[in-house]
């Protein structure tokens, strides 16, 4: 085998760093401080079905036209949230806490202001290159519809808002997406779709899209919002990770999802296989070429992932339409601390 050929790197919409989207790695707790409060900046004419993601940026004029409220959460921050939104989340919390389950908002709204300032402080401090990689491009976080949610739970009168520590309670937040729907909410991003959504399965990112019936249909369904609005296809996926001595199925997931996100902002791109190429590419060579293209890290393995995917007729990307690709490379870099970062990509 081949493991290393010529890389095309492409430019594609970047990632959201982790804790800058979703919910937190660190942080306080406090009492809850304040009353919500009205901030009405127009009428509302939103489109609450509107589609904001890693290919489709948030409508003209939304921020303008967006009423909001603002609330304090249990541990003393302020949250933005749209107004529909905020009084659907009131009930949903009223019902889980006849079932003695508690949550609280982490994370609603953020502007495409502060994503800018954002993006700004990372490329002062790292470079636009790493800049890229880890924040959502300003524009197209679906944060700054402030009709996405991110939860937080209440167990025993303590806080759990770490990501680790929530996902060790599948349970609860089975109980808590029985409910979304009958609120008007969906499950924003789900374990195996993160090719077409673009992010890893969190079950804490809910978003509010204004009628039950569709919220209903969707969660039934087990689509995304974007198979349901016909931008994605809902094609079945074959996924390989092979027998590997060198990596744990797990690690192997958690690289697997890397490239999943990334392939999700190829446009008008279906893809069909995903496998690991096996451990025959962590050479010296491969290792060695790894660490030059990206300084930001010091990699101590290398893994390299293959991938086959359909070209839609209308795809925006440079790839041919309607082609097929086979064996298209994708490489990630794994650290010293156990984390893994995607250098690059192409034939």
């Amino acid at each position: 085998m081949i493991c290393k050929q010529q890389i095309v790197k492409i430019l594609i919409p970047a990632i959201v760093a982790a804790g800058l989207c979703a919910c937190r790695t660190a942080g306080t707790s406090a009492e809850k401080t304040a009353e919500p409060t009205m901030e009405t900046t127009a009428e509302s004419g939103i489109n609450y079905m509107a589609l904001v993601n890693k290919l489709n940026k948030l409508p003209d004029n939304w921020e303008e036209q967006l009423e909001t409220v603002h609330m304090t959460n249990s541990m003393g921050d302020d949250v933005e949230v749209e107004t529909k939104a905020y009084d659907a989340y009131l009930k949903l919390k009223e019902d889980l806490e006849k079932e003695g389950v508690y949550v609280d908002l982490d994370n609603a709204r953020r502007s495409v202001e502060t994503q800018q300032k954002i993006m700004d402080d990372f490329t002062k401090e790292y470079g636009a290159d790493y800049a890229a990689k880890i924040v959502a491009e300003p524009g197209y976080s679906e944060h700054h519809t402030g009709l996405t949610l991110d939860l937080y739970l209440i167990i025993d009168g303590k806080d759990v808002y770490l990501n680790e520590d929530m996902m060790q309670y599948p349970e609860i937040w089975s109980k808590i997406h029985a409910k979304l729907a009958d609120y008007g909410f969906i499950l924003r991003y789900l374990d195996g779709k993160e090719h077409i959504t673009g992010y890893a399965y969190e079950p804490w990112h809910i978003r509010y899209i204004d009628d039950v019936d569709i919220a209903k249909k969707i969660m039934e369904s087990g689509q995304t919002l974007e198979e349901y609005l016909g931008t994605a296809k809902s094609t079945e996926l074959t996924v390989d990770l092979g027998t590997s001595y060198l990596f744990t199925e797990e690690e192997l997931t958690e690289a697997m999802i890397q490239v999943k996100c990334k392939f999700a902002a190829f446009d008008g791109c279906e893809l069909s296989r995903l496998s690991y190429a096996g451990d025959v590419c962590n050479t010296a060579e491969n290792l060695e070429w790894i660490s030059s293209m990206d300084e930001n890290n010091e990699y101590v393995k290398v893994a390299e992932f293959l991938t086959d995917f359909h070209v839609s007729e209308d795809s925006k990307t440079t790839f041919n339409p309607g082609q097929d690709y086979k064996d298209y490379q994708w490489w990630l870099g794994y650290t010293k601390d156990g984390s893994w970062q995607l250098v690059s990509w192409g034939y």
